[in-house]
């Protein structure tokens, strides 16, 4: 299948490793040219063909300038994945019900949200000269709020409200706007040393790697495996692909039987 992605730009937040690293290796291979952006770049990002930009989109500033410099390379843009999110473990989430206090949350939806909004907000004008697409990365538990930390969940739900809501505004003018909903994935921020699964296996007591292994049955996912990153980036690039002009709004879940409830 052709999806028409070759010689198209594309800018992927988050994109030094796990999804966004996917994601970015899924374009290159549809020989498209990827701009990639994460606070620090990787030895694997390092090692694709992708011109990176380092920048903070947690920052108020930081994703307008992180465009602005993009576009300054080189004015087209067709496709924005964001995908950068995440965020460390709340202390003491086990016993607070709120996962958190204030500066918790506002960190949380600084990085989960507010960048996402920022950057499609600095990146609209090209993508509609463009006729482009955005894809933006959520989190099955945002249907599932009690699988992770009550601010993260909040906010991708939050996340969902916006994409659907701008698919709306920019559906005419030929900006589609769509999200793929991840369930639990083999990433750092659910599987790495310091993700929630350790912290999870620490609090109960049991070792990590025992727990990691038991979770997809736990999860209720089909499968018996986390999903890979690449199963995720091909979702991502199939939506962003102009073959699939209706596809407005749309909200693509991946999540190996997990999520229970149509």
């Amino acid at each position: 299948m052709d999806l028409q992605l070759e010689g198209k730009r594309v800018l992927v937040t988050g994109a030094s490793k796990g999804i966004g690293l996917a994601v970015v290796r899924a374009f290159l291979a549809e020989g498209a040219t990827v701009v990639a952006t994460a606070r620090r770049s990787t030895p694997e990002l390092a090692a694709t063909d992708a011109v990176f930009v380092p920048a903070d989109l947690s920052t108020p500033d930081g994703p307008a300038t992180l465009v602005e410099t993009v576009l300054a390379q080189n004015p087209q843009l067709d496709v924005l994945v964001n995908n950068a999110g995440g965020g460390d473990r709340p202390e003491g989430m086990f016993e607070d019900p709120f996962s958190g206090d204030d500066d918790t949350w506002a960190t949380v939806f600084a990085l989960n949200l507010n960048a996402a909004v920022r950057t499609t907000r600095a990146a609209l004008p090209a993508l509609t000269k463009a006729r482009g697409s955005v894809v933006n990365i959520s989190s099955s538990s945002a249907r599932d709020p009690h699988t992770a930390p009550l601010p993260y969940a909040a906010a991708k739900a939050a996340l969902n409200a916006f994409t659907r809501g701008l698919a709306e505004a920019t559906g005419r003018s030929g900006v589609r706007i769509n999200a793929v909903t991840p369930g639990a994935t083999r990433t750092d921020l659910l599987a790495g040393p310091d993700g929630l699964a350790a912290g999870i296996a620490e609090h109960m007591g049991v070792d990590h790697a025992t727990f990691l292994a038991g979770l997809p049955e736990q999860f209720g996912m089909l499968t018996g495996d986390l999903i890979d990153p690449s199963e995720i980036a091909r979702a991502v690039v199939l939506l962003s692909s102009p073959a699939m002009p209706s596809a407005i709004g749309s909200n693509w879940t991946v999540h190996a039987g997990q999520m229970k409830t149509a």
